[in-house]
C-alpha cells in the first residue's frame, strides 16, 4: 500500500480555472488536468525564476518530489498547447494557506484565507485604506504582491 500524499503548500488561487481553443468548432475537445500544486510549481519555477530547492521549501516538500511535479506540469502544459486541448485547473493534496493584510489608517495586520477574495475594510477600524502585506514590503525588493498586479 502506497503510502499517503502529503499536502503541498500552494500561494496561487487563480481567478480563471479553464482555458480552451478560441476556435469556432463545435468538435468535442479534450481535456487536460492540472492540480494546484502543479500550478504551483510552473509559477515558482517558471513565473517566479526560483531554483527547485527554493522552491521545494516554499511548497514545504522535498526538492526530489517538486522536480516530479513540475516534470509532470510541464508535460501537460504542453501537451494542452501542441494538441489544443482544453486545460482545468483542478484538486490536488494542496494546503492553500492565508493572505495577509495591513491597514494603513491604523496598522492593523490581519489575514484572511486565501480564495476568500479581498476584504471589504480593515476589521479593526473599518477603514478602507489596506493592502496585502507583500506590497507593504516592496522598498525591499521594488516588486508588487503577484496577486495585486
Amino acid at each position: 500500500m502506497p503510502r499517503p500524499c502529503k499536502k503541498r503548500r500552494v500561494s496561487c488561487n487563480p481567478i480563471a480555472t479553464s482555458f480552451g481553443p478560441q476556435s469556432g468548432s463545435k468538435r468535442n475537445v479534450e481535456s487536460v488536468a492540472l492540480t494546484y500544486d502543479e500550478l504551483e510549481a510552473i509559477r515558482l519555477a517558471d513565473y517566479e525564476g526560483l531554483y527547485q530547492e527554493q522552491a521545494a521549501a516554499k511548497m514545504k516538500i522535498s526538492r526530489q518530489t517538486f522536480g516530479n511535479i513540475v516534470a509532470v506540469a510541464h508535460k501537460k502544459v504542453a501537451d494542452f498547447l501542441v494538441n489544443s486541448k482544453r486545460l482545468s485547473v483542478v484538486g490536488g493534496v494542496v494546503d492553500v494557506g492565508t493572505c495577509r493584510f495591513v491597514c494603513g489608517g491604523c496598522g492593523h495586520a490581519w489575514s484572511v484565507a486565501r480564495g476568500a477574495g479581498k476584504p471589504g475594510e480593515c476589521p479593526h477600524c473599518k477603514g478602507n485604506e489596506f493592502c496585502c502585506s507583500k506590497k507593504v514590503g516592496k522598498e525591499k525588493n521594488n516588486q508588487t504582491c503577484w496577486r495585486n498586479e
